[in-house]
């Protein structure tokens, strides 16, 4: 027996693994008609002329390449050397076709009735087939390196935000030799700000932290502040661009050296070292400071730097050496581009011919942090109409801003990274990484993002997750109990939707989903809201917690069987509650109460070997 989870899983019967079926389906697709198909260098957000496309593949390309060309040529020796017959049997098993054979023997000394006209045709027929072969042979090894990106069509981080553990920052982007790298900052004061970590992941799932790929000892004339990393690839190296030492306007005159750095590494997690040794934008200019950059090499592989803080933002060449500012057609460096509603953290993408110039408004250690953007038929500008697509949501988080993008090479497929604030903290500097899917309209503009509240565990992480209790540990894609205890997500829902699948292991066990809670301590002694649990018992109940003492709202029977993983499911829309067993089309309990009306998220447990599976909170 199986039952169908809402994203697509199918939880097999007991003593059966589950498997995940989809990631996808809460929003549906992306548009078609934006599909892209140009070939992409190692920065897989941004796509290359052919001729820069060609000369940076990845060294996964280039090892697929390699083997399909060997390939290719001895395919074509064969068919040279071998003799006539011979070349039409091996083209009739290469091309899938049947080749008319006039002669018997294996030789070209018995061509049957063979002719020079027959021949000449046959011939010609030949070269056409073998140059479909080898056209074929070379679109797959362009092909090939991306077959796995292409099913990373997920809604969220489905292993949970954040998808990375650590207070992080400002993150920008890079696909790199077959991984997706985040370059975040690492949110500490200032003074404590003096290193950079990298992480890396094949799916967006399973993440890699790479430290101290770059610190202020190979950078001299940095010494605090070190923030917002836009790493790109080019010339057979690796920049990172960062800001350094938060220069105020009027000091650089004043002798005080600051601005926005460069520095080089021969491999993506560095070591990074400082490429010019000093500044590579040092002053204010057209009001600007020179802070949160992104680099973007456009499709005739002029690269631009955009940049700017205090409101203010800029755009300038970047030479073709990557670590000096080129100049405009009017003679001039630096060009002024800022959109309505700017404040700091620049980003540039283009699709479909289209430039997106996004950026993030309010102050970054409030609640109203967030992300806009701008459309222009240039990448100077003018930019249009300002939208904002990313804010913050009360219910999951706050302060969420200061993003880069992913796309997934050769599909329409996007992602927005960004940092956020979790709900119950006010350090400004408690900031955290996480992603969403990102949508197009057809038009072309971006639809807002919502900010989804799922995982899965197939990270083996619990990775935002405050425990209370008994331990709890990730084991099997499951979050399991060690014993009496709750595990609680940083939320703040009112009405929702909230999915998982639950097994339980003991007969005198339950273990369920705790809802509108709040007062949630280490003894529970406080704790507050409702919970919906099924027993190995054969029942299903609703109860809800008033300063840890537990009353029975509604009960019913259930066919629970012990370690098999159930499908559960709660609404609560106003005073509303309803609780679904495995049938989401008819509820085990219905009931009013009135006493709960916001909080928390999270699951409990009665005993040792409760597992907890696909999560999903989420609005009605």
């Amino acid at each position: 027996m199986s039952i169908d989870h809402p994203d697509g899983a199918v939880i097999q019967a007991a003593g059966m693994a589950p498997k995940l079926a989809t990631r996808s389906g809460d929003q549906g697709s992306a548009s078609s008609p934006g599909m892209r198909t140009t070939l992409f260098d190692e920065k897989g957000t941004r796509p290359l002329g052919v001729a820069e496309g060609q000369g940076k593949m990845t060294l996964r390309r280039r090892r697929w390449s390699s083997s399909a060309y060997i390939t290719v040529f001895i395919i074509c020796a064969s068919l040279i050397l071998a003799p006539y017959n011979l070349r039409l049997r091996l083209l009739s098993l290469l091309s899938g076709r049947g080749w008319h054979f006039t002669g018997e023997a294996w030789d070209d000394t018995s061509p049957g009735n063979y002719t020079a006209a027959t021949g000449l045709a046959e011939t010609l027929e030949m070269a056409r087939s073998l140059l479909h072969l080898v056209a074929g042979l070379i679109g797959m090894t362009q092909a090939l390196p991306f077959v796995r990106q292409a099913g990373l069509n997920y809604t969220t981080a489905e292993s949970g935000n954040p998808f990375v553990d650590g207070w992080y920052a400002d993150p920008d982007t890079e696909f790199y030799e077959g991984k997706y790298w985040v370059f975040p900052t690492s949110s500490l004061p200032y003074d404590e700000q003096t290193y950079l970590d990298a992480f890396s992941s094949p799916d967006l799932i399973h993440w890699e932290k790479h430290a101290n790929i770059l610190t202020i000892e190979n950078v001299k004339w940095a010494t605090r502040a070190v923030w917002a990393p836009a790493p790109i690839f080019r010339n057979g190296k690796y920049f990172i661009y960062f800001g350094a030492n938060d220069i105020q306007e009027g000091q650089p005159e004043a002798g005080v050296i600051g601005g926005i750095g460069v520095a080089v590494a021969d491999k993506p997690e560095g070591p990074y070292v400082d490429a010019i040794g000093k500044p590579l934008i040092g002053e204010y200019y057209n009001g600007a400071q020179p802070i949160d950059q992104d680099v973007f090499i456009d499709d005739d592989g002029q690269a631009y730097i955009f940049y700017g803080g205090h409101s203010h933002a800029n755009v300038a060449k970047i030479n073709d050496d990557m670590i000096s500012i080129g100049q405009f057609d009017d003679g001039t460096s630096f060009r002024e581009i800022t959109p309505e509603g700017y404040t700091e953290g620049t980003q540039m993408i283009k699709r479909n011919g289209k430039y997106y110039l996004m950026w993030s408004e309010g102050v970054w250690t409030g609640p109203d942090y967030s992300v806009s953007y701008a459309m222009s038929d240039s990448v100077l500008g003018p930019f249009g109409e300002t939208v904002r697509i990313l804010q913050q949501d009360p219910e999951v988080a706050k302060g969420s801003g200061h993003n880069g993008v992913i796309n997934i090479p050769n599909t329409d497929v996007w992602y927005i990274v960004y940092h956020r604030r979790p709900l119950s903290e006010t350090d400004g500097n408690h900031r955290v990484l996480a992603y969403d899917r990102m949508y197009f309209n057809e038009d072309g503009t971006i639809a807002p993002v919502n900010m989804l509240v799922k995982d899965d565990f197939a990270d083996g992480q619990s990775v935002g997750w405050k425990q209370y209790g008994s331990a709890w540990s990730v084991a099997d894609e499951r979050f399991v109990s060690a014993g009496a205890g709750v595990a609680m997500l940083d939320t703040n829902f009112g009405d929702l939707v909230y999915d998982a699948t639950i097994s339980v292991s003991g007969s005198d066990a339950d273990a369920g989903l705790l809802f509108r809670a709040g007062n949630v301590s280490g003894d529970l002694s406080q704790l507050t809201g409702y919970h919906a649990k099924i027993s190995a018992s054969g029942s299903v109940i609703l109860e809800k917690f008033v300063t840890g003492a537990s009353s029975i709202l509604s009960q019913s029977d259930a066919i629970i069987t012990l370690a098999t993983e159930h499908h559960i499911r709660v609404t609560a829309v106003g005073s509303q509650i309803s609780v679904f067993v495995d049938d989401m089309q008819t509820p085990r309990i219905a009931a009013t109460d009135t006493s709960f009306s916001t909080g928390a998220d999270g699951v409990r447990s009665s005993a040792a070997g409760a597992r907890f599976g696909y999560i999903s909170v989420a609005k009605p």
